[in-house]
């Protein structure tokens, strides 16, 4: 149990904490736009993906309190990991100019802040319906698109999947790296296959909102065609 106890508080075991936690965040994201994008296919296939994960609920369930407990182990791994870079330098650089670090690990702090200010909103905005304008419990299609036909929750959504891209891109090829994915003859495939999932899920996530905006998705059924009132919205 020491032993246990001593890894998990060591840097190397944190690092494996977050980048394992990484990994089912990561899962959940790619999971998370495959369901969504079904929006395009009209409101019967996106209501009937909500219809099917409210007949598995108890996996439901499971599945959040997973995301819950990795989310917040992720969160407490990279912050102690931080305080002890900290702590590591007592004395300040008089001139801090970056030498190999990207934008994207710079800014790993606030994406991930952005991100979790983000989280919350969407939950009650899609999930809880508290923050919605027209929420209508089971109507899935109705309540993704009277939700994105506000620019400015729009704009807020692009700003935090733009963030999530930052936050993928880097947290991807550092995860791989964690795992021992590191050679110099990996390093460009690495960087490249980072760049390529991270680029697939922001584009994906922008185009919704985006085609909402434009017009392109859009609620034509009449008010009496709206789903049955059962709990549940965008997961």
């Amino acid at each position: 149990m020491s032993q246990r106890a001593s890894f998990v508080t060591s840097s190397i075991g944190r690092k494996v904490i977050m980048a394992a936690t990484g990994l089912i965040l990561f899962g959940f994201v790619i999971a998370h736009l495959v369901g969504n994008l079904q929006v395009y296919q009209g409101p019967e296939r996106l209501n009937a993906y909500g219809e099917a994960l409210r007949h598995y609920m108890a996996l439901l369930w499971i599945a959040r309190l997973t995301l819950l407990v990795a989310v917040g182990l992720h969160i407490w791994s990279a912050w102690s990991l931080t305080q002890d870079n900290r702590r590591a330098r007592a004395v300040r650089y008089e001139r801090w100019e970056p030498q190999a670090s990207t934008y994207a690990s710079r800014t790993m702090r606030w994406s991930g802040v952005i991100l979790a200010l983000f989280v919350v909103y969407h939950l009650l905005h899609f999930t809880i319906g508290s923050a919605h304008p027209d929420f209508i419990r089971g109507d899935v299609y109705h309540n993704f698109v009277v939700g994105f036909q506000n620019p400015v929750v729009s704009a807020f959504y692009i700003v935090a999947m733009i963030c999530l891209g930052f936050h993928l891109w880097h947290g991807a090829w550092s995860m791989l790296q964690t795992f021992g994915v590191a050679h110099p003859v990996l390093d460009k495939a690495r960087y490249a296959l980072a760049a390529a999932i991270t680029t697939a899920i922001v584009l994906g996530n922008i185009s919704m909102p985006v085609a909402v905006l434009l017009g392109l998705i859009r609620d034509e059924r009449p008010p009496h065609a709206a789903a049955p009132a059962v709990a549940g919205g965008v997961r």
